[in-house]
């Protein structure tokens, strides 16, 4: 096989090569990132912990409500009991009465909103934990094929890099060292040729170029430098 074809295979080895290491390396790094599912927990946490904050103002509102009831009954009791009698005290316990029974309607109604607050919460909380229980779900399916790609992957890779050594050994030394640097230089090494026009620089080749070229042997252009193959 000319030494040219030789090396525009290889290149297409290393170029697959390297797409395989790099999808490689990517899916290594989501091997195991739980960031997904640590955001689906957070948001779970707050909204579970904002449920108990409401939870607890509730039932210090209802406390607040059944305390003042209590002084409630027993302003009542002190005023239609029968022992006070002076008509200034029981004008003043039925103005604190008046009072308090304004007060208990205004702790009442403040128990409610917060009940309904509650309730709202509790829906909050039942569909971020439905979320979070399906970001798991999706995560450990991702996981798995994530382990099954990175296994396909290293077997690929393992195949490859065979392949290039086998091929890299039929090739002359010469030709393969100069290959090497030009690819560390411009990375793609090896172009084809169309209708005598490089395809990576797009300038014709001249007429030496184009002889040397078809007799398979690595000849670099004139213009960018790197070997041509004429397929």
């Amino acid at each position: 096989m000319a030494a040219a074809k030789q090396l525009y295979e290889l290149q297409e080895l290393d170029t697959d090569i390297e797409q395989k290491e790099e999808d490689l390396a990517q899916k290594t790094r989501l091997l195991g990132d739980r960031k997904v599912l640590d955001d689906a927990q957070n948001l779970l946490t707050a909204k579970q912990q904002n449920l108990e904050e409401m939870k607890h103002e509730h039932r210090e509102a209802e406390a607040e409500v059944d305390d003042l009831l209590s002084k409630i009954t027993e302003i009542e009791g002190q005023l239609y009991g029968g022992k006070v009698t002076n008509p200034k005290e029981l004008s003043n316990l039925q103005h604190e009465l008046n009072t308090m029974k304004a007060k208990s309607d205004e702790l009442e109604n403040n128990a409610l909103e917060i009940i309904d607050r509650v309730e709202e919460t509790e829906k909050n909380v039942a569909v971020a934990a439905d979320d979070y229980r399906k970001t798991e779900d999706e995560w450990q399916r991702d996981q798995k094929q994530l382990s099954v790609d990175i296994d396909e992957l290293k077997a690929n890779l393992v195949d490859l890099k065979l392949k290039r050594q086998q091929l890299a050994e039929q090739i002359e030394r010469q030709a393969l060292a100069l290959y090497e640097r030009i690819r560390q230089q411009k990375k793609q090494a090896v172009v084809k040729v169309e209708q005598g026009i490089c395809r990576a620089c797009r300038i014709a080749l001249s007429a030496s170029t184009m002889q040397k070229a078809r007799s398979g042997q690595p000849v670099q252009c004139g213009t960018c430098g790197r070997i041509v193959f004429i397929s």
